[in-house]
């Protein structure tokens, strides 16, 4: 925590500011699995009052990056398998049933918007910048979901975005994941150009298993 410094940007709301600023320093692991996040000493040092810090850290709980422990307060969360399985699981169940739909109802323009995606992620990689990395990322799979032109879908899929944030993170981290992760996504748009909805289904649900099969073992090496 020693190093932590408010991320100030003009154009939010202080607790937003707050937010972004731990969430950063938990995925970058500044912040531990474990560390307690007393709002006192949050405040002092990003020199702000109680409040954005206490709202911060409830907005960190809809993520699952932090937990409140019974007569001990809040703190930073632990990735657990059984956590990343469950979340992952549901995921891959919707990703597979909006890719389908995708390939029903998907335009021109937003097959080349995830053409132009590819090449966006593929910078980011190039800059080694893991948190364009994510946004490139999330929105490849947004793209897929609007695409699927099922809002009540989407709804649950955004919801269910914030729960993954910190294993797509993580998994990101790896440069080893990188090329695969391209090519999938490479593979999913192509199945989609071809409307061909039983293989782009299979690509994506290999595309989920390979992450989830990484994130076990990054999990067991922090266990």
């Amino acid at each position: 925590m020693d190093d932590l410094e408010l991320n100030a940007n003009a154009y939010l709301p202080l607790r937003d500011v707050v937010f972004a600023t731990l969430r950063e320093a938990i995925l970058k692991g500044d912040l531990k699995p474990g560390e307690r996040l007393m709002e006192l000493q949050l405040a002092a040092k990003l020199g702000v009052s109680r409040t954005p810090i206490r709202e911060a850290i409830r907005m960190l709980q809809k993520e699952g990056l932090a937990v409140t422990i019974p007569r001990k307060g809040a703190q930073v969360a632990a990735m657990t398998q059984k956590d990343m399985e469950d979340a992952l699981q549901i995921r891959e169940a919707l990703e597979i049933l909006a890719v389908r739909l995708a390939c029903e109802h998907i335009t021109k323009q937003q097959l080349a918007a995830l053409e132009h995606n590819i090449a966006l992620f593929e910078a980011s990689v190039k800059a080694n910048d893991l948190a364009q990395m994510a946004q490139a990322d999330i929105a490849f799979h947004d793209m897929i979901y609007e695409a699927a032109s099922n809002p009540r879908l989407m709804g649950v899929l955004n919801h269910l975005r914030e729960n993954v944030y910190r294993y797509r993170v993580e998994y990101l981290k790896d440069d080893k994941n990188h090329p695969r992760l391209l090519e999938e996504h490479r593979q999913i748009v192509a199945g989609l150009k071809r409307q061909e909805k039983e293989h782009v289904s299979e690509i994506m649900k290999q595309h989920l298993s390979n992450q989830a099969a990484a994130m076990k073992d990054i999990i067991r090496a922090q266990e």
